[in-house]
């Protein structure tokens, strides 16, 4: 802040006086740097409030990061979860067929367990209409073309924009109501023709094409049609049909892809078996999640004695309770039926960390032995993962636990935020305030010193001849001061 100073002279001789500048800045009368005396007393009146709030501000942050840290462990444990909860979906079944250049085979949850000889006769095709040669540029003639699949048809015109076999095969293509064919034109020696060929398999899906109308030449397309046909097949010397060679409704739970026929009488083996690689998978998947965890626990909460630095939730009884749950449910023991009671059946067993590992080959040997176990003791109502999912849900659900937890401390940040805005602010009234009053006081230095100038000129005239100053024009300087 800055201040003008125009004091007024005390009064001067009648023949002459000095005169005072003006002073247009702060500290100029007293030569103090007032800004830097008032930020410094501002900062320090402040420093203890400041840093508290910053602290606190610090905390809550440091607490939020790290519930969010415990928050997404959490969700990648619940994610985990599905595949081991429902005991029919970690009983996967792998589908091999003997000859793979018969068919594939694919599984879902409903299969079963068996061994199937399967036939392959005929694959489904789609119907083909293959027309007469022309020459490739030569007009064929104007008229409407009527083609239909199965129970879909519709009406094409052809005119004299589009009537050679090119034009013919655009038109079909790009025909909004097309039924089902694609067009093209093949060239061979003996000239162009023009194939429409189905875009659906089965013998539901037949070809037809009807000219009419026009110059009448459309009919000399003369269109030789060959039949769609369904797939042919035999299951256990059984006869099916399919209209696509994509057959799901042979097998509950299996789906079969005809990739051409057998040789007669020779059928393939189609084996559905147990698939425990996905089993393995999906535990390995568990275990690492739940590793995650248990990690993300230790190291919130951890204190290292000898650099004496805590973790952001250290002694946190949230995170505490959480970890006791959850290895009491890791921890449990069925007495169902089977060789698999526990998890240190299935191998997976607990390091001095808290941490848990998988013997591979421990577990491997389970799952082809007792997966239906297995299942049990992980899913279904009382497994363990339908419990982890409960837990975790009470955990991480919108009102849950974690939910109440992360308002709370957006709260405290708001008030902290709130204490912070109110505190700068009486810190600004405090430094608005102390620059008035050292701005009064520098004004009283000022004028005090313009006082001593002025008193110095007056009793001083040695001063004034040396400054070149005309002693003559005062009445001190020329000895006659009257009584």
């Amino acid at each position: 802040m800055s201040s003008v100073i125009s004091p007024s002279s005390p009064s001067s001789s009648s023949t002459g006086g000095s005169s005072a500048g003006a002073i247009t800045s702060t500290g100029i009368g007293s030569g103090l740097d007032i800004g830097a005396i008032v930020s410094s007393l501002t900062t320090a009146f402040g420093a203890a409030q400041t840093s508290q709030l910053t602290n606190q501000e610090s905390t809550l942050d440091a607490q939020v990061s790290a519930y969010g840290t415990f928050t997404a462990a959490l969700d990648t444990l619940k994610l985990s979860l599905p595949a081991l909860e429902d005991p029919s979906q970690l009983a996967g079944f792998a589908a091999t067929v003997a000859d793979k250049n018969i068919a594939s085979a694919t599984t879902s949850s409903d299969a079963v367990a068996g061994v199937y000889s399967l036939q392959v006769n005929n694959l489904a095709t789609a119907a083909t209409a293959t027309s007469t040669p022309f020459a490739s540029s030569a007009p064929v003639g104007t008229g409407t073309l009527t083609i239909g699949v199965g129970a879909s048809s519709t009406s094409i015109t052809i005119d004299t924009t589009n009537n050679t076999l090119a034009g013919i095969a655009a038109a079909i293509n790009s025909a909004p109501n097309n039924p089902g064919v694609s067009a093209s034109v093949i060239t061979t020696t003996d000239g162009s023709r023009l194939v429409l060929t189905g875009t659906r398999t089965g013998a539901a899906n037949q070809i037809t094409v009807t000219p009419s109308g026009g110059d009448g030449g459309l009919a000399s397309l003369g269109l030789t049609t060959v039949a769609a046909q369904d797939a042919s097949f035999s299951i256990n010397g059984f006869s099916a049909t399919s209209a696509s060679n994509v057959v799901s409704n042979a097998i509950t739970g299996v789906t079969i892809n005809l990739l051409q026929a057998s040789a007669p009488s020779t059928p393939t083996t189609l084996t559905i078996s147990p698939d425990t690689s996905s089993a393995q998978a999906s535990i390995d998947g568990f275990v690492k999640a739940v590793n995650g965890v248990l990690s993300a626990i230790q190291t919130l909460t951890s204190y290292d004695p000898s650099t004496q630095t805590a973790g952001p939730l250290n002694g946190n009884a949230t995170l505490e309770a959480f970890q006791n749950q959850l290895q009491s449910i890791l921890g449990k023991f069925t007495n169902s039926a089977g060789g698999v009671k526990s998890l240190t059946d299935l191998g997976i067993t607990a390091g001095t960390d808290g941490t848990y590992s998988t013997d591979d080959t421990k577990l491997g040997n389970a799952l082809a032995a007792n997966l239906a176990s297995i299942g049990n003791l992980l899913g279904g109502t009382n497994g363990i993962a339908t419990q982890i999912d409960n837990l975790v849900d009470g955990y991480t659900k919108p009102g849950g636990l974690l939910d109440t937890i992360n308002q709370g401390l957006q709260t405290s940040l708001k008030n902290v935020s709130d204490q912070q805005t109110a505190l700068q602010a009486q810190l600004a009234a405090y430094s608005a305030r102390l620059t008035a009053e050292y701005n009064a006081m520098d004004t009283a230095v000022a004028l005090l010193k313009q006082t001593q100038t002025y008193l110095n000129a007056e009793f001083n005239p040695s001063a004034n001849a040396a400054s070149g100053t005309s002693q003559a024009n005062t009445s001190l300087g020329s000895g006659n001061l009257a009584v």
